[in-house]
């Protein structure tokens, strides 16, 4: 591939390069060994996203799976990955180790582990089974927020006051709803976001990095508690991540609450909706309270 093509699929699938892997030699029997970019557009401050990370350590594990065990993993998509955030990786190059625990005809058990520089960074649960493919027999109802991003939304493209910090609008689009999201305009109030992201069309295209995107759009929202006007990093200990069906194409809707703030710590959960309004993934995590 040119320089000048490699340069058009960053701007159209920026988030396929994330999760295209490339097998490497096994240094241990049954261990898959993947490489992987993640690049910096997929970063919060300095390091990269939490929510990618675990969409990327999915793709891993998804691939090792596949080549294993072709005819169960054709069927399968990660629809539920539980990681542990050990260390905070740097954008670059990354390593993927992936070891099969368990197959079956319903469920297949993938660990799979983050690695760079020779160090384990994240270590993922990925639990393989059938994605929903019909319609909800419930569904909550998110009436009260709009398909599309509202006028006033605030954006994240370059040089907005988000893209500072969180550089994933460089590579979708993302509006954060200015009425959850007090803390914008230096105010106080329930400890809540919600906002809109869409993947740039190459990335849509792909039914199963569309997934993957779904999955990443599970820990985008700011964290609740900057509503309270605790600000900063709030690193994460731990984080499950479901996926539910593939998207359907246009707008996901991402709405974040929570259940307690303590002093030391906070749980927050994601739900992602397509533009049907089915849920089409979630997420619940530990995290730690901001740093000043």
């Amino acid at each position: 591939m040119t320089s000048e093509l490699a340069a058009a699929a960053r701007v159209d699938a920026p988030f396929s390069g994330v999760c295209a892997v490339t097998e490497l030699p096994e240094i241990e029997q049954g261990v898959g060994r993947y490489s992987g970019l993640i690049d910096r557009v997929w970063t919060i401050g300095k390091k990269v996203h939490g929510g990618t990370m675990v969409a990327a350590s999915a793709a891993a594990a998804t691939s090792w799976l596949r080549a294993v065990e072709p005819e169960l993993g054709a069927g399968m998509a990660p629809i539920s990955t539980d990681a542990d955030f050990l260390g905070a990786p740097n954008p670059g190059e990354v390593e993927y180790r992936v070891r099969i625990k368990k197959t079956g005809r319903q469920i297949c058990l993938v660990d799979t582990e983050l690695v760079q520089d020779g160090r384990t960074m994240v270590r993922s649960a990925v639990t393989f089974g059938q994605l929903d493919d019909t319609e909800a027999a419930y569904t909550r109802s998110y009436d009260d927020m709009p398909l599309e991003p509202p006028a006033d939304a605030a954006g994240y493209e370059p040089g907005s006051t988000m893209s500072h910090i969180v550089h994933v609008g460089e590579g979708a689009e993302i509006f954060l709803d200015r009425e959850w999201a007090v803390f914008l305009d230096g105010k106080q109030g329930p400890p809540r976001m919600r906002l809109w992201i869409r993947p740039r069309a190459g990335d849509a295209a792909d039914p199963e990095v569309a997934a993957y995107f779904a999955m990443m759009a599970a820990d985008i929202c700011p964290p609740v508690t900057a509503n309270l006007g605790s600000t900063g990093w709030a690193p994460t200990v731990q984080m499950a991540t479901y996926l539910r069906r593939t998207p359907a194409p246009g707008w996901l809707r991402v709405v974040a609450t929570t259940h307690e703030i303590g002093s030391r710590m906070f749980d927050e959960d994601h739900v992602v909706l397509d533009s049907t309004g089915a849920v089409v993934a979630q997420s619940r995590q530990l995290a730690l309270i901001p740093r000043r």
